[in-house]
């Protein structure tokens, strides 16, 4: 037990770097940078308060794990901003390889039973092949437009962002897994980028 409990606690450890590492985005407020650990928060309180707006077959809980994880591996490959100059590494093969060797390592130390479960769904976060995994990738496209849209412009301003782009990087994987949610959030969009 007491291994186990080593392993588990240098997992938890090795998880608290998270809070260091900084976002593109701001708070809704625009007073600073969002780190991921906040990120992943919001994104699990997206998912309780979103509930009402899931499809049929989608398990919240199990989405709400995944958004929990789905940032770890930032610890290693930090954040890659999906507007910014190098929005192309957002998607790239390397960007990928790094972040799935981040993912081997950070959920390695943890005990094999709770590494493999870990590791699965974040592994099925990336895929976004099943419900929970489109839903919760939905969540975590839409998140940060709440916060532009809260900090009058956030990023999007920084990074010039054209609708086209925000519609397309974003818009598509928001509608995805919650078309209802997208159709709200592109109404309120629109009038930022006319």
């Amino acid at each position: 037990m007491s291994a186990r409990l080593d392993q588990q606690f240098a997992f938890l450890n090795e998880a608290d770097r998270l809070k260091s590492v900084l976002r593109a985005n701001t708070l809704c407020d625009g007073s600073r940078r969002e780190n991921s650990a906040e990120h992943s928060w919001h994104l699990a309180l997206y998912a309780l308060t979103l509930a009402d707006h899931v499809p049929e077959g989608v398990s919240i809980d199990r989405v709400i794990r995944m958004l929990l994880l789905h940032d770890l591996v930032e610890i290693d490959v930090g954040d890659v901003p999906i507007h910014s100059a190098n929005g192309t590494a957002h998607a790239s093969e390397a960007t990928a390889k790094a972040e799935q060797q981040a993912a081997t390592r950070i959920f390695g130390l943890l005990p094999p039973d709770i590494a493999a479960q870990f590791h699965a769904l974040w592994d099925e976060f990336e895929a976004a092949a099943t419900p929970d995994a489109i839903f919760a990738k939905s969540l975590d496209r839409v998140q940060p437009v709440m916060a532009n849209l809260a900090s009058g412009g956030g990023t999007w301003a920084e990074y010039n962002v054209t609708f086209d782009q925000l519609e397309t990087r974003v818009g598509m994987k928001i509608a995805r897994g919650a078309p209802r949610l997208w159709d709200w959030v592109r109404e309120k969009t629109l009038p930022w980028f006319t």
